[in-house]
């Protein structure tokens, strides 16, 4: 009896009709942020998308931010584009950067962070399961379709960082946390960093500091 050998299964990404990635197209890749996600693209070759009205960026080196990742938030999106990292966050963010660099106590140090926002373009990263471009931007951590993305942003709750008012002996708790000084409220403190930004920029800066001093520490000393 005749045996007959049953075709391969196609791959799982293959199956229920899925078409396979095509080459690059940026008409496609422009209609899905458009489109499947509401976000505003720049006119003019390539697709690079506008900060400052839904959502902003922080860029830093992709070593310090995956160590930044655990204060991002489960579904803000994240995006990879060689070795920098950017963090999508609520708009607005990047005019509060340096004002909460300063108070986190991070002001005058150099730290290869930077906020992009109102006016600021990003390169778009390649949509799931599409081919993109040789060196475009990829999707960490993608955005939903249909879904709104302010929602899912690290921001800046006002309240965490007003100073407490002090506590009544009597009024039972704890008692805040101090800075050095015996002061306000230490701002690397866990009721200060109470928003989902302060802890995701005070993260993101010590990491920063550590990759340029290890970098700094690596470079071969300069003999005269």
């Amino acid at each position: 009896m005749a045996l007959s050998v049953p075709h391969p299964r196609p791959p799982v990404s293959r199956q229920r009709d899925a078409p396979a990635p095509g080459p690059w197209d940026p008409a496609a890749e422009r209609c899905w942020y458009e489109n499947g996600l509401g976000w505003a693209v720049a006119s003019g070759p390539g697709v690079r998308l506008l900060t400052g009205l839904r959502f902003d960026v922080l860029e830093l080196p992709a070593e310090a931010g995956f160590a930044a990742l655990r204060h991002a938030g489960p579904k803000a999106p994240v995006a990879l584009h060689g070795e920098t990292m950017r963090l999508f966050v609520a708009a607005g963010s990047a005019d509060e950067l340096p004002g909460l660099l300063d108070w986190l106590e991070w002001g005058g140090i150099p730290l290869d962070l930077k906020g992009i926002g109102a006016g600021g373009l990003v390169d778009a990263p390649t949509p799931p399961g599409a081919v993109g471009r040789p060196g475009a931007a990829v999707w960490l951590r993608a955005p939903e379709p249909n879904c709104e993305v302010e929602a899912t942003l690290p921001s800046l709750t006002l309240p965490s960082l007003t100073l407490p008012s002090p506590t009544p002996p009597s009024a039972p708790g704890p008692s805040p946390a101090l800075c050095a000084d015996g002061s306000g409220t230490d701002p690397h403190s866990g009721s200060a960093a109470g928003s989902d930004l302060v802890r995701l920029v005070d993260t993101a800066a010590t990491q920063c500091h550590r990759v340029r001093l290890r970098r700094q520490s690596s470079q071969p000393l300069a003999f005269s």
